[in-house]
């Protein structure tokens, strides 16, 4: 070790800091840049749709709030276990591809909190409906799913209702009554 300038070990624990310094380093880049690059956007655009603006009033971009999905399930339709799980998925997809477009922040931070789902149940199409309704007074991205009617149920059945993905406070006001399936 007298002759050496730097000896392997400590070239080795020079690396070990340095790879770490960089993998938290671009971990917190990544972490503030939702919250940072939504507002710089928004402020170089200067343009923003009605549903951004609430979004944007709400700072939905930080993460301090809980977020997630409600999949509102007819159980006056005696489906399936499988029917079920299959007709949440296709509600969870469609919510999430509407989301893309049209709420970007908000699912982006639903996203970075866990993407929780929830199914809850109700007992006639009516109810599924006034959900619906309520959700879309309140400005929350929906999806509506209609059964092909190949196996258990009718065709043009509507099977389960995506709310979400939205910040938890405010789906509750719509779903919170709600049992879980």
């Amino acid at each position: 070790m007298g002759d050496k300038l730097l000896d392997t070990a400590q070239i080795i624990n020079g690396m070990a800091v340095m790879i770490s310094f960089f993998v938290g380093y671009r971990y917190a880049i990544k972490r503030g840049e939702c919250k940072a690059s939504d507002e710089g956007a928004e402020a170089a655009t200067g343009s923003t749709t009605t549903k951004e603006a609430a979004v944007t009033d709400k700072n939905y971009g930080g993460f301090n709030e809980n977020f997630k999905m409600v999949l509102v399930v007819r159980n006056d339709l005696k489906m399936g276990k499988g029917k079920i799980a299959a007709q949440c998925g296709h509600g969870a997809v469609g919510a999430y591809q509407k989301a893309v477009t049209r709420i970007p922040r908000l699912l982006r931070a639903w996203e970075n909190c866990g993407c929780a789902k929830i199914a809850v149940r109700v007992e006639s199409e009516a109810e599924l409906v006034a959900i619906k309704n309520a959700a879309e007074r309140q400005q929350l991205n929906t999806c509506l799913i209609r059964d092909a009617g190949r196996t258990q149920i009718e065709p043009n059945s509507k099977t389960v209702l995506a709310v979400g993905p939205a910040a938890a406070v405010d789906i509750d006001r719509v779903t919170g009554h709600l049992k879980l399936l």
